[in-house]
């Protein structure tokens, strides 16, 4: 469960899950989906990533960050993530792929993820939600 929204010449990403972890794996999918639709990319190989941030919201930033530069250093993509917190450490992993320009298509390079629009909250019906603004 994600989406994207609008924001001027940045891309919005939103994740939502049952928890604040899925919401987290989901905005990672968003991630993926600005770049290439994550049904494209096949999972072949698994990255461990560890974050810490002073919040939790910093901490969504320093995730999506730690991706993106895993993706711009190692040549891949991303589809399947796993999170589990503790406070405001985070360890994860990504599974995915390198980079075939034919099957994958990118249509954008992602940058960075910013603190534009940077939100994180459960909703009345207890969905999480995990949303910032990516600079492509």
């Amino acid at each position: 469960m994600w989406r994207h929204f609008h924001h001027e010449a940045d891309i919005g990403i939103v994740g939502l899950g049952a928890t604040l972890e899925q919401a987290f794996e989901q905005a990672a999918v968003a991630l993926t989906a600005v770049i290439t639709d994550p049904e494209s990319v096949i999972c072949r190989e698994t990255v461990v990533l560890d974050c810490e941030a002073p919040d939790t919201e910093l901490l969504l930033v320093d995730w999506l960050n730690a991706l993106v530069y895993e993706m711009a250093t190692r040549r891949m993509l991303f589809r399947r993530f796993n999170v589990e917190l503790n406070n405001h450490s985070l360890h994860g992993t990504a599974c995915g792929e390198a980079v075939d320009i034919r099957r994958h298509q990118p249509a954008a390079e992602i940058k960075g993820a910013t603190y534009t629009a940077l939100n994180i909250h459960a909703d009345a019906g207890g969905i999480w939600h995990a949303q910032c603004v990516v600079d492509v």
